[in-house]
């Protein structure tokens, strides 16, 4: 029996030059290829999970595709061999170039569509009809935004997520979990979850596990507005622990941009507002007022992801006025419009049966309630 071939140092045959050459070549692409973590480059290299990600889309051949984050193709393989057509939305430009390279001189290339940039910054997405994505984690919040109000609603998206974040779409009240996600994903879409997906089947592996969920927009759409909902969820999330009527009379910005609001609607509907100040001893009731809203303020740490998904308005507006404060501490007391806001808002909270009760307690029907009997009394969100 002749001797086995002697192994170098990197278990290669020395008899075997081809391989020994094939295997630094692959070392030298990997150097030169490097994945950007930092924007969740993490390349689903398992093909058992891949082909489970397409079957669970229950794709037909009519259907139109939009992926986001391609990578190199491995959802894109399989996406193509079932679909009409993909539109694939990559932010690096080298993994553009390795997608393009893949299908090029293939049949495929030609029902395959390339977007080079961010899928978030994109004013309008192109129509689709079900979403496949290996979200960059980063983007997970957004996204999912972003295609829950997307009109006409997909058929389905079948997404995979970093394990927590998956976990806030199927969150119910009371739930440590519970946010401002979880009642606009449960309102708009039905969630299912799909599989679990360990780390070690990422190249490189993340630091987290990863679930893939369902969501299948609900059909009829709910009859409301997108932005006037979300914007009545974005003031009661903000901090989820604070009872309803301190997140709204007890924080200025909110008073504010209800007040600007419902001056806009008074003007579209020729509504007369008496816009006088208000008596000394009314404006010193709303100060009070304001103060004991604040003392049911959670102390303990802000939701994360709410905090982000603070509106930009409220950051402007509580910045001007925490500046405009300080250089004039006798400010102008608020008027009547102001004061017939805030009891507007007393009414609406008091008559829901909700003023005293913490967002992360109320379920789909109590935001109903409260946006129907807000927009009732003219004050908008959106």
């Amino acid at each position: 029996m002749g001797k086995p071939a002697r192994k170098g140092g990197n278990g290669i045959a020395k008899s075997d030059p081809y391989a020994g050459a094939a295997a630094r070549k692959g070392k030298m692409s990997n150097n030169i290829f490097k994945m950007n973590t930092d924007i969740g480059q993490h390349i689903l290299k398992n093909p058992g999970v891949a082909q489970a990600i397409v079957d669970k889309a229950d794709l037909k051949q009519s259907d139109i595709v939009l992926e986001v984050g391609p990578g190199t193709g491995n959802l894109t393989t399989r996406i193509l061999e079932k679909a009409k057509k993909v539109i694939a939305v990559e932010q690096d430009p080298r993994m553009a170039a390795e997608l393009t390279k893949r299908f090029q001189g293939t049949p495929a290339a030609k029902r395959l569509e390339l977007n080079l940039g961010d899928v978030i910054k994109m004013p309008q997405l192109p129509y689709f009809d079900v979403c496949i994505s290996n979200t960059p984690y980063q983007i997970s919040s957004p996204l999912t935004f972003k295609l829950l109000a997307t009109s006409p609603s997909p058929r389905t998206c079948v997404l995979m997520f970093q394990r927590e974040f998956a976990m806030r779409l199927f969150a119910k009240p009371g739930d440590k979990l519970y946010s401002r996600l979880s009642v606009n994903a449960q309102m708009w879409a039905k969630v299912d979850h799909v599989m679990k997906v360990g780390r070690n089947n990422f190249n490189p592996p993340p630091q987290v596990e990863s679930n893939v969920v369902r969501l299948t927009p609900k059909t009829p759409r709910p009859q409301i507005s997108y932005d006037e909902w979300d914007g009545l969820l974005r003031i009661a999330f903000v901090r989820k622990n604070r009872v309803l009527r301190a997140a709204f009379i007890g924080t200025n910005s909110v008073m504010d941009m209800l007040e600007s609001n419902y001056r806009t609607f008074c003007a579209q509907n020729d509504v007369q507002l008496d816009d006088g100040p208000v008596d000394a001893a009314a404006a010193e009731s709303m100060e009070v007022d304001e103060e004991m809203a604040g003392e049911d303020e959670w102390e303990g740490i802000m939701d994360v992801d709410d905090e982000d998904d603070l509106p930009d308005f409220f950051k402007e507006e509580e910045a001007r006025k925490a500046a405009k404060r300080q250089g004039n501490p006798n400010r102008k007391r608020k008027g009547k419009v102001a004061e017939l806001v805030r009891s507007k808002v007393l009414k609406v909270l008091e008559e829901t049966e909700l003023i005293e009760k913490r967002a992360r307690m109320c379920d789909e029907g109590d935001f109903l309630k409260l946006l129907y009997a807000f927009n009732t009394e003219g004050l908008h969100f959106a």
